[in-house]
C-alpha cells in the first residue's frame, strides 16, 4: 500500500515530532550498540590482565612481557624487579624491559635462558592443555628455568614435584601453542 503525499501532509505536528524523535533515538541506539561492540572487542576480557600474542603472555594494557619486569633479575636479584622504559628490547614480538644495561645485554645474548617457560603461561595449565596466564609476582626457578604461576596454590603444587608437571607440560605445549592467537 502506497501512501499518497497528500496523506503525509495531513500528519499531525505531534506525530511528525514523534517520528523524528524515534528516528534520532534509533540512530543513536545503533551508534551506541556499535560503540559497545568496538569496546568489547578491543578492551579484552574484563577480568583478564594478560592477553596472548602467541607464544608469550603480555599485559594487554601496556603490551609488555611479564608486566614490564626484568626477566634476568629473577635470576640475579632473586625477586621481580621493574624494568625501565629506557631499557627496552623487542624480542619474540613483544617488548621486554630491564633494570640495567647488563641485564638487557645478557637477555639479548641468550633470551631462551631468561624467558619464562611456556611463554609465561602457568605450567599446571599447560600440563592440562590449557593456556592460563602466569603472574610474574608468583614465580619459581626450578632446574635453572623461570616459571610463572597463576596463584600461590599452583606454585606450591608445582614445587612439591616439578618433574611431575614439567613432563606433561612439555608434551602438551606444542598443541597449546597452536591454539593461541598469533
Amino acid at each position: 500500500m502506497r501512501i499518497s503525499p497528500a496523506f503525509a501532509e495531513t500528519m499531525t505536528t505531534a506525530r511528525r515530532k514523534r517520528k523524528r524523535y524515534c528516528a534520532v533515538v534509533a540512530a543513536c541506539a545503533g551508534l551506541l550498540a556499535y560503540a559497545g561492540l568496538v569496546f568489547v572487542l578491543t578492551a579484552g576480557p574484563p577480568i583478564a590482565r594478560a592477553a596472548a600474542t602467541g607464544q608469550i603472555v603480555v599485559d594487554w594494557h601496556t603490551g609488555l612481557a611479564i608486566d614490564g619486569y626484568d626477566p634476568v633479575a629473577f635470576f640475579t636479584n632473586g625477586k621481580p624487579t621493574e624494568g625501565s622504559p629506557d631499557l627496552e628490547l623487542r624480542y619474540g614480538g613483544v617488548v621486554w624491559r630491564f633494570a640495567n644495561i647488563g641485564d638487557r645485554a645478557a637477555f639479548a645474548a641468550s633470551p631462551d635462558v631468561y624467558m619464562p617457560q611456556y611463554g609465561g603461561y602457568d605450567p599446571l595449565g599447560i600440563a592440562h592443555g590449557v593456556a592460563v596466564a602466569g603472574n610474574p609476582n608468583v614465580w619459581l626457578i626450578a632446574g635453572e628455568k623461570l616459571f610463572l604461576f597463576y596463584d600461590d596454590d599452583r606454585r606450591s603444587r608445582f614445587a612439591a614435584d616439578p618433574d611431575r608437571v614439567i613432563g606433561p607440560a612439555d608434551r602438551k605445549w606444542p598443541a597449546v601453542l597452536r591454539k593461541l592467537i598469533p
